[in-house]
């Protein structure tokens, strides 16, 4: 497998969206590397309790003539404790372990949860990578460019810096794994995968072949037969290279907290890989469904599983593409917990391009469930709920089922 630099390919498309376009990474970047960051955990550890524990243990009384010694030695023992008590403050202020939030071990899947809200506002560095993926019957051999995000050094003004010097984070970041819709490119999607990188999320989007935009050989529809497959092995090649000392993304990811995410088609191949036994893939843990469906080309069998958390969004005023009957069905199917987030009077595009109230809607609630079940944050789950009730725009449910409605989901399975 090959994992390979390469020019960023979607920055000029999202110009409108990069107000730091101009500005060298440089300019963003502090004096201290990455690898002194890094360095300076240990660092702050150490002054933790067992330099603290020592320094207050009992003395003898002073002897006789020594009174004045004594005191002024209890005087530089107390300065001492009270900054080392500071420095231990500051260093759980200002460490990567905990500047990207108060959330859970990065160790265990069943770590305790956060109860501090994460948050959202990190610089963003871009990366473009060439992942190869196998040979099919439409392509042969290929590649796939694949745009990744991810938070980076820097003052948090929303920027969005290509290159940018990574934040390191003890125990890494969460993945997620973004699919686009037919014959759309990444970038349409900018805005809203900056916003999960800014949250604290590695963001990373596929180009696949022959539905995406500019495909050397055009485009093909049914090539999605493939896309699990080359989705899967995505993961696979940025978790190994997250484990690699030197790789492009070393240490960056937490290899336990792996979601996938898709719009249209992309939410197919998505919720493919997460509950399809064509392809599914056990490392997902979470999956964010915009407007997509069950479909009968990948084969298998749609089977809920009991440890996948997904999360439905669907526009009511979306008729033709995949319309509400899909959502549900698909809804229906998973188990719980779950959430079905309805966007009233949005089509099958409109609420997830930036430029109004449903984009930031869609923006807050997805964000708040990636850190409920990716990072077991659980002061998203209560704003989770809160994000999708909006009177006359959103409204979400977590019910067992959705009652149907009119008309049919086009090329879903028989059930």
């Amino acid at each position: 497998m090959q994992l390979r630099g390469a020019a960023d390919v979607g920055i000029n498309e999202r110009a409108n969206c990069c107000h730091a376009a101009g500005r060298s990474a440089a300019a963003v970047i502090p004096d201290c590397t990455a690898a002194d960051f890094v360095r300076r955990v240990p660092e702050h550890a150490a002054l933790g309790t067992p330099a603290t524990s020592a320094t207050l243990q009992r003395m003898p009384p002073p002897r006789p003539g020594r009174r004045r010694v004594a005191h002024r030695w209890r005087l530089v023992v107390a300065a001492v404790v009270v900054l080392v008590s500071v420095l231990v403050v500051l260093s759980r202020v200002t460490t990567p372990s905990t500047a990207s939030s108060t959330t859970s071990s990065s160790s265990s899947s069943t770590s305790t949860s956060s109860t501090v809200a994460p948050r959202t506002d990190r610089v963003v560095g871009v990366i473009t990578l060439n992942i190869a993926v196998p040979p099919t019957v439409t392509s042969g051999s290929q590649t796939l460019s694949t745009t990744v995000r991810y938070p980076a050094i820097g003052v948090p003004e929303g920027s969005i810096v290509t290159g940018a010097t990574p934040l390191r984070r003890v125990g890494g970041y969460p993945l997620v794994v973004f699919s686009q819709g037919f014959a759309l490119a990444p970038a349409t999607y900018a805005r809203l995968l900056d916003a999960w990188a800014a949250a604290g999320f590695i963001v990373a989007a596929p180009a696949y072949p022959f539905t995406s935009p500019n495909s050397p050989g055009g485009l093909v529809r049914t090539d999605i037969v493939n896309h699990p497959a080359e989705l899967s092995r995505v993961i696979t090649a940025l978790l190994t290279d997250s484990a690699q000392v030197h790789g492009v993304l070393s240490g960056l990811i937490n290899r336990r907290e792996i979601g996938v995410a898709g719009h249209s088609d992309g939410g197919d191949v998505s919720l493919a890989i997460a509950e399809n036994t064509c392809c599914r893939d056990r490392r997902v843990k979470a999956a964010v469904i915009l407007s997509g469906a069950e479909l009968s080309w990948f084969g298998g069998a749609y089977v809920a599983s009991p440890t996948l958390r997904l999360l439905v969004v669907q526009g009511t005023d979306d008729t033709i593409f995949n319309p509400v009957a899909c959502s549900i069905q698909l809804y229906d199917h998973a188990s719980e917990p779950k959430y079905y987030l309805s966007m009233i009077g949005q089509n099958h595009l409109s609420a997830y391009l930036p430029g109004g109230s449903p984009f930031n809607v869609v923006r807050r609630v997805t964000i708040d469930f990636l850190n409920a079940y990716l990072r077991q944050a659980s002061s998203s789950l209560a704003a989770l709920t809160k994000s999708g009730s909006v009177a006359g725009l959103a409204t979400i449910t977590t019910k067992s089922s959705i009652a149907p409605v009119g008309g049919e989901c086009p090329d879903a399975p028989n059930v």
